[in-house]
């Protein structure tokens, strides 16, 4: 049995991929992935796509979503669900936490212990 491992909430463990954005990998597995994102209010992500599907929870703020399909703003308490190989990009309309539920996992986002 493989143990169990709780991974707390850290400003310190979070790193900084691009101005305005902080992002600090929670658990994850092989077949899935926890992120929390912490987004300064005027952030403007790239534009992107990847394989993996995700699924994104608004903990806090407003956030703006453009994908193939048109754009949507989601806040506190908001889900939604990306396609795998949809490009979107996602911006702050606040100061905002977002989780994300990524899978599979993000090798790219992924420390090396897996």
């Amino acid at each position: 049995m493989q143990a169990i491992t709780v991974i707390s909430s850290s400003e310190e463990a979070m790193s900084t991929p691009e101005a305005g954005l902080h992002r600090q990998v929670m658990s994850y597995s092989p077949s899935m992935m926890l992120v929390r994102h912490m987004m300064k209010k005027g952030w403007v992500g790239v534009r992107h796509s990847h394989p993996h599907e995700q699924m994104v929870y608004v903990v806090s703020g407003r956030i703006r979503f453009q994908h193939p399909g048109g754009v949507l703003e989601a806040g506190p308490g908001d889900s939604f669900l990306v396609p795998g190989n949809a490009e979107h990009q996602a911006s702050a309309l606040e100061d905002a936490e977002v989780l994300d539920v990524f899978t599979p996992y993000r090798e790219d986002y992924a420390k090396p212990q897996i």
